[in-house]
């Protein structure tokens, strides 16, 4: 009987990077944490990442790759990171040729956004799908396509960027001079502004917490602001996700991240956002559904990726 392949995978964050043996969708060892800011430096923090490695392969030694899912910008066909999101000291590092040299396993190393998309597309909400978009609220917004069957990075490996398409061409300022980026409106800390706001304007006392995971709290108890408030996330979502649909016409779209935990208060008034400004050619075959994996998303789809390309 032959063994099933299994890899190493690494989702590498701002706060923690975090690596775990996976078969297929499952997590066979325990979950290994190393907190990312405590290391100033790459070379420290591979090194001991390269640690971590060596003690899950001394209790799992059948290890066939190992993939990197990280944030920020990659150069995908050389295996080089740049510019890491809250992560000093990693620009233009070339993770795949050290980390192959330093444990003599094939490496693989994508954008997490994108092995967040492999993922739910391999074994995920998005399985049987050809064409998906897949999107991440949390912090910032991600995105990753997946177009006729397979992952699509574009030409310069940066494709799929939704958080910086802009809804307002007169809008917030982005990162990039790029005016009315989504995330811009529905990151995190946005949405926590954005509800303080509509309390204060309709004179009602705020709430001590206008989190995300609160508000959905609130709306699913039956808040009016609340209510309002997700559906302008949904709105500002919708908005970006109708041109997204019109340009690439696909049969899924998946979100995950923390901010879509909300649930239906988010979801319900996106579908209908969607289905009032899309054509039914495009609308009635679209699956708008919730992401399958929470914070293992990263570490099952860097290893799926690795296990694909090795």
């Amino acid at each position: 009987m032959s063994k099933k392949p299994r890899a190493i995978g690494v989702d590498f964050g701002g706060t923690s990077v975090k690596l775990a043996v996976v078969e297929g969708a499952e997590l066979v060892s325990d979950e290994h944490r190393i907190p990312t800011q405590d290391f100033k430096d790459s070379e420290s923090l591979i090194d001991r990442i390269v640690a971590e490695i060596d003690v899950l392969r001394s209790a799992f030694p059948a290890i066939d790759a190992i993939g990197f899912g990280v944030p920020g910008s990659v150069d995908f066909g050389a295996g080089v990171t740049y510019n890491l999101t809250n992560v000093q000291g990693w620009s233009e590092v070339p993770l795949r040729d050290i980390m192959k040299e330093k444990t003599g396993l094939p490496v693989v190393v994508d954008n997490d956004a994108n092995c967040m998309c492999f993922a739910e597309w391999k074994y995920g909400a998005a399985e049987g799908f050809e064409h998906v978009i897949c999107v991440t609220l949390g912090t910032g917004v991600g995105g990753g396509l997946i177009l006729n069957g397979d992952l699509y990075r574009g030409s310069q490996y940066a494709a799929g960027e939704i958080g910086q398409m802009s809804i307002d061409y007169e809008g917030v300022p982005g990162p990039y001079n790029n005016t009315g980026a989504l995330e811009r409106y529905i990151g995190n800390r946005q949405i926590t502004e954005w509800a303080g706001r509509l309390y204060d304007e309709a004179g009602v006392t705020r709430p001590e917490d206008t989190s995300p995971e609160n508000m959905a709290k609130l709306a699913q108890s039956g808040d009016p602001i609340a209510h309002q408030l997700w559906k302008n996330v949904a709105s500002c979502l919708g908005s970006c996700l109708m041109s997204t649909v019109y340009l690439l016409n696909p049969d899924a779209i998946v979100i995950g991240g923390g901010v879509s935990y909300a649930g239906e208060v988010l979801f319900q008034p996106l579908r209908d956002y969607l289905e009032n400004s899309l054509t039914s050619e495009c609308f009635e075959h679209l699956a708008i559904k919730h992401a399958r994996f929470g914070n293992t998303a990263g570490i099952i789809g860097s290893s799926a990726l690795a296990l694909s390309i090795s």
